[in-house]
């Protein structure tokens, strides 16, 4: 179990040598600082855009330079020979007021599916703040990258999920033509070139370091890219159909911090002034992003502080990592270092992260479960790849990513600045539930939700309706299934030899299927914790069989249910033949059995989940054994699915095969091969 370490002064303070004044590379500060100031040339705007709004591709690809040796782009010299130009498109902007600017472009931003957010970038660009360019153009390129993967689906059929790919596409070439895609990779999407999506949003460039020119720039390429895709869609006779956004659900599982009020708000704003987890430089993007929660603005408070968040943890990472340089942005030939890097167990040479073992495993898991678990919102990945639909941005998660970062800030910081600060009842709400956090979107997380609402499911089935017992009996030549009682007796045995595993309070001497498979008790055993971070392969194998066969429970429960109800209300309406009266008496029959039996299995696979790491003591042919003993125990569901679905209704058949099934289950404990029986023999040894 990972483990949080004291955090030495040092850390604490995280100060450098030299105070941190940029975070970009001395090569990639003059490419994108200096590079397309040093020509003082410039350019008519009128052989850039027309007075209709329409753009000059010729004058624009013309400047984009190549590389003498082998054709590829000259990306240093495109740079220089484009910031003249991007000059001129900017002052052109500057020019407008947003009514003209609306009736000359507002047509060409149609086919991004974003024109009220294009419009308010070209406003962000009027107010001349560079904490809101940054922010404008951030949303920019999430949403070009996202309406460029609509246009590459016309032609294309799996979309690249990097932007770099998308753009070095030969689906989009056939659309715009490549000196054009070649235009879009000097500004986004190369590390060659000024790369302004990856600076931005993995937190390396501050708002001063973003020129206004190339948002500008940006936004009348988008515009230019409209006018070309006008001329494909009409030459081609196709339709672009834009993707549906991606939609947040089960947002009360997102629920762990109280709401954030007005006082925490202004709390936090001192926080960030004093804390250590913040560069100077980045100091207007915090600001940014508490104003943005304040007017309501919950997707901007987000796209804000996520790379804020990542900028604070790379100066930890570097910090305890002890590699300083590691703080500024990589050159084009080495890879940054982000969140992807940071969160994992071991550096690139091996050595073991210090990271996760300063900021604990609440911390670790609640970025895992927000960034990176595939069941869970994945919220950085969603609003930078245009994903989410940003004016219904649920409050609810931006909640949770700003009052984490107050924990963060409150950690990182010199405890004199902090005393007074953390002793206020709204920032020590935050910081209990921060040290509580479990995690909700692993696996091992999904599972147990998995069962617990199987088990709940099958805990309703006593209160179906059903045929009273006397008219039962009334029935002539009715034969009860001579199974039904061996199965419950083996359900019993197994349950006598698994007791031992169960906490103590639980051993009971008799009724054990009463007793031990209810809703409470397995609600307690999933309240164990159990270690989610970096699980060994063999672990994530074994819980894709634990929650195939959860499901499979789940749908045996649900066709259970609706047969039930169906064949009652037949029944009660006098409509059934007497072939189906004997059927549904089968299946009455039949529950009584497979009710214990679901919740046996339900049991097992909670009680094996608990002593899931044991599973890295098996050898591998003893592993191979183990993994084929849970397949046949998938195998027996699925088949139960087949057989108590409304077209199959083989009630006898259901009652046989669980009988193979336990007497399956009951020589593989008596074995002694099960988990919760090798973690017992490891702590005994």
């Amino acid at each position: 179990m990972l483990q949080a370490v004291l955090i030495p002064t040092e850390i604490q303070e995280m100060s450098l040598d030299d105070p941190v004044t940029t975070c970009l590379s001395p090569a990639v500060h003059y490419m994108v600082c200096k590079l397309g100031f040093e020509i003082g040339d410039s350019h008519s705007v009128n052989s850039i855009v027309s007075e209709n709004g329409e753009v000059c591709w010729r004058t624009i690809t013309e400047l984009v330079h190549y590389l003498e040796s082998d054709q590829n782009m000259d990306y240093i010299k495109s740079v220089q020979m484009l910031g003249p130009l991007c000059e001129s498109v900017h002052l052109h902007l500057q020019s407008l007021t947003m009514e003209q600017f609306e009736v000359q472009y507002s047509l060409w931003f149609q086919w991004t599916n974003c024109t009220e957010l294009l419009l308010e970038v070209f406003a962000a660009l009027e107010s001349m703040e560079a904490t809101a360019i940054a922010l404008s153009l951030m949303k920019l390129t999430s949403c070009l990258e996202r309406a460029l993967g609509d246009v590459f689906l016309l032609i294309g059929k799996d979309c690249p999920f990097l932007l770099r790919d998308l753009l070095a596409s030969q689906e989009l070439a056939a659309v715009f033509g490549q000196s054009v895609m070649n235009v879009l990779r000097v500004f986004i999407g190369s590390p060659y070139g000024l790369n302004l999506r990856n600076i931005l949003w993995h937190g390396f460039a501050s708002p001063q370091e973003i020129p206004a020119k190339y948002c500008s720039m940006l936004l009348i390429l988008t515009a230019g890219l409209g006018q070309l895709l006008k001329i494909y869609l009409l030459q081609t006779e196709t339709i672009l159909v834009h993707r549906p956004y991606i939609a947040f659900t089960n947002l009360k599982e997102l629920d762990i911090f109280p709401d954030i009020n007005h006082e925490a708000l202004s709390l936090t704003e001192e926080l960030a002034k004093i804390s250590s987890f913040v560069l100077k430089t980045m100091l207007p993007f915090w600001v940014a992003a508490l104003t943005a929660f304040r007017q309501h603005r919950y997707a901007d408070c987000v796209i804000l502080l996520l790379p804020q968040l990542e900028t604070g943890l790379r100066l930890l990472f570097t910090t305890v990592n002890k590699c300083p340089n590691r703080l500024l942005t990589a050159e084009t030939s080495s890879l940054y270092t982000t969140f992807d890097e940071m969160l994992t167990k071991q550096l690139n040479d091996k050595e073991i992260n210090q990271l996760p073992l300063i900021l604990g495993e609440p911390s670790m898991e609640f970025l895992w479960d927000f960034l990176n678990h595939q069941e869970g919102p994945r919220v950085r990945d969603h609003l930078s790849h245009g994903e989410i639909n940003l004016n219904e941005f649920p409050r609810e998660i931006a909640n949770q990513i700003l009052a984490f970062s107050v924990t963060l800030l409150c950690r990182f910081s010199e405890e004199e600045e902090l005393a007074v600060l953390k002793e206020h009842t709204a920032i020590k709400a935050l910081i209990s539930c921060a040290g509580c956090y479990r995690s909700r979107f692993h696996p091992i997380a999904r599972l147990k939700k998995q069962v617990l609402e199987c088990m709940k499911s099958i805990s309703s089935w006593p209160e179906l309706p059903v045929m009273p017992e006397e008219q039962i009996q009334e029935i002539p030549g009715l034969e009860r299934s001579s199974e039904t009682s061996p199965c419950i007796f083996l359900t019993t045995e197994i349950l006598s030899q698994v007791q031992h595993h169960l906490p103590q309070n639980c051993y009971i001497l008799d009724d054990l299927i009463n007793n031990l498979l209810t809703e409470k008790l397995l609600l307690e055993l999933c309240s164990s914790h159990i270690c989610t971070l970096y699980c060994p392969r063999s672990v994530l194998e074994i819980l894709v069989v634990f929650r195939k066969i959860s499901t499979q429970c789940h749908q045996v429960s649900d066709q259970v249910i609706a047969s039930t109800e169906m064949r009652y209300k037949q029944w009660i309406n006098k409509i059934l033949r007497s072939r189906q009266r004997h059927n549904y008496l089968r299946m009455l029959n039949s529950i009584k059995f497979l009710s214990p039996v679901l919740r046996l299995i339900l049991m097992l696979i909670i009680l094996e989940l608990i002593n899931i790491h044991a599973v890295c003591e098996k050898n591998p042919c003893d592993y191979q054994q183990y993994i084929k003993f849970l397949k046949s125990i998938l195998q027996y569901t699925e088949n139960l699915v087949t057989y108590t679905s409304p077209e199959k209704n083989k009630w006898d058949e259901s009652t046989e095969l669980t009988h193979k099934a336990l007497i399956k289950i009951r020589t593989f404990s008596e074995r002694k091969l099960t988990l919760m029986q090798l973690a017992t023999q490891v702590k005994l040894s």
